[in-house]
C-alpha cells in the first residue's frame, strides 16, 4: 500500500506528542486483536479515529508504524551500573515480568510472527528495537568481564543471549509466568554459573 500523494498531505503539520501517542496505542490494539497480517493503516486509522493520512504524515509504512508502536510501550532505561554482574541483570531484565500482561504477550507474539513473514519488518525491528537492547546487555558483560566477574574466553554474545532466550521460552513453550523470581532463578542457576567457565572446544574444534 502506497501513502497518499498529496499537497494538503505535505503541507499540514506532522503528528507529534499526546495524539502520536495515541495512534501508536491504537497500533498496539490492532496489533494485539488483529495480528500483525491483517493490521491496515486502515485499521489503525479507524481504532485511533484519525484518517489514514494524518498516519502517512508520520509514518510512510506500516512497517515503521508497528516498530515505533512496540517502542513506545517502555522508556529507554540507562544501563544499570550496581557494581556486580548479578544485580545490572536482575534489574534490566525483572521487566520482563510485565510478559504476564495478556495484552503485552499478544503483541509479542504478532510481532515474533510477523518477523518471520515480513524481511522488511524484521530487519527494521532488529535495527530499532533489538539492536539497543542488545548493546545494553553486552555493557553491563563487558565491565563484569573489567570487574573479573566473567572468565577470559566465554563468549559474552552467546550469553548475552541465553538469559532472555530461556525466559522467552518458558513463556511462550512452557505456558510459565515470567516472574521476577524465574528471572532471578535463570541468572543465579545459568548465567552467573556460566560467567566462569573457561572457553570449551567444540566438537568441531
Amino acid at each position: 500500500m502506497t501513502p497518499p500523494d498529496t499537497d494538503s498531505a505535505v503541507s499540514r503539520p506532522r503528528v507529534e506528542g499526546d495524539r502520536e501517542l495515541e495512534i501508536l496505542h491504537a497500533a498496539l490494539d490492532v496489533l494485539a486483536d488483529a495480528g500483525y497480517d491483517r493490521l491496515t493503516m486502515d485499521a489503525v486509522a479507524t481504532a485511533a479515529k484519525a484518517s489514514k493520512a494524518t498516519l502517512y504524515r508520520r509514518w510512510s509504512t506500516k512497517q515503521a508504524l508497528v516498530v515505533d508502536a512496540v517502542c513506545s510501550q517502555k522508556a529507554a532505561a540507562p544501563v544499570p551500573d550496581t557494581g556486580n554482574l548479578r544485580d545490572d541483570l536482575i534489574e534490566m531484565y525483572t521487566g520482563l515480568g510485565g510478559m504476564r500482561d495478556p495484552r503485552g504477550l499478544a503483541v509479542l507474539a504478532a510481532v515474533v510472527t510477523a518477523m518471520s513473514r515480513d524481511e522488511e519488518f524484521a530487519e527494521t525491528y532488529r535495527c530499532d528495537f533489538i539492536a539497543p537492547k542488545i548493546a545494553a546487555s553486552r555493557v553491563i558483560f563487558d565491565r563484569a568481564r573489567e570487574r573479573g566477574e566473567v572468565a577470559d574466553g566465554v563468549d559474552i554474545p552467546l550469553l548475552a543471549g541465553a538469559l532472555p532466550g530461556i525466559v522467552l521460552h518458558r513463556v511462550f513453550l512452557l505456558g510459565e509466568e515470567a516472574t521476577p523470581e524465574l528471572i532471578e532463578h535463570v541468572i543465579d542457576q545459568i548465567i552467573i554459573p556460566a560467567t566462569t567457565c573457561p572457553h570449551l572446544p567444540t566438537a568441531s574444534e
